[in-house]
């Protein structure tokens, strides 16, 4: 994929074509950041969500920090394919464009350039959780993409292992519920938790789990365990089963995985 589209002045996604404060931002005329309001930052938001960056409060039109810090996100995978990127929090001219090739159609979910490959060392993966955006991505059986959530991975002194690694349980509500209680005095693990161990089945000491900070997501925070939305913990909970495999990389470059591929099977399905 090429890093610069032909036509540098021209937005060409339908969710942002129609928006004249996005075409200030291309032109070079203006950036969006701290304190921005509109549709143009809303539109801009809309678009995060919809590629599965966390971004808690929703699409409001005020860029704050949780803003900045979904866009800093999604700038790190961008100059995967886009080396004028930056991760500054910032949409300037670079980023959109970016944003304008990479996010999916208006009422679509998705992404449908630079996904990253479901196969680990040549091993189908249903889960791969990429830790400098800290995405994880949901893959069907047959290795189309199902689904990507924002998540949070491992603060510095506790970071999360990479690696390959196999679904070895899955603990529900009330399970989730003691065990938090348990171990933290909390509930702190969401509805659910899939427990993870290393590929040759011994203990990984990492889950997917919930969690009760939402305002997190997005960042190295946890103890190891890889954090999620509630919702969308649950959303894999049901689509995983024991035995699963699950990865972990650093980014969409890993060599484990390959080249990112330049579209998805399909889209995914729309947003009401």
């Amino acid at each position: 994929m090429s890093t610069t589209p032909a036509d540098s002045t021209t937005l060409r996604n339908g969710r942002f074509a129609a928006e004249p404060e996005l075409t200030q931002v291309l032109t070079g005329r203006a950036t969006l950041g701290r304190n921005a309001r509109g549709m143009g930052a809303q539109s801009v938001q809309q678009a995060l969500l919809d590629m599965g960056f966390s971004l808690h409060g929703g699409a409001d039109g005020a860029f704050g920090p949780q803003s900045l810090k979904a866009v800093r996100n999604f700038q790190v995978h961008a100059q995967s394919a886009f080396s004028d990127v930056q991760p500054t929090g910032v949409v300037d001219a670079a980023t959109l464009r970016a944003l304008d090739t990479l996010a999916p159609l208006p009422n679509q979910r998705g992404q449908l350039h630079n996904v990253p490959v479901p196969r680990y060392d040549g091993t189908p993966l249903r889960v791969l959780v990429v830790k400098n955006e800290h995405r994880t991505f949901l893959f069907d059986a047959q290795g189309g993409l199902q689904g990507i959530f924002g998540n949070a991975v491992g603060a510095r002194a506790t970071p999360t292992d990479r690696g390959l690694k196999k679904v070895s349980a899955k603990l529900g509500a009330a399970a989730a519920r003691a065990l938090g209680l348990k171990l933290w005095g909390g509930l702190v693990y969401g509805p659910c938790i899939i427990d993870l161990s290393w590929a040759d089945g011994s203990r990984s000491g990492e889950e997917l789990h919930g969690t009760n900070a939402p305002t997190r997501l997005g960042e190295d925070v946890s103890h190891g365990c890889i954090r999620h939305d509630n919702a969308a913990i649950l959303v894999l909970f049901e689509a995983v089963k024991v035995g699963d495999w699950v990865a972990v990389v650093d980014s969409v470059r890993d060599a484990r995985l390959g080249a990112p591929a330049s579209s998805s099977r399909e889209p995914l399905p729309g947003v009401a």
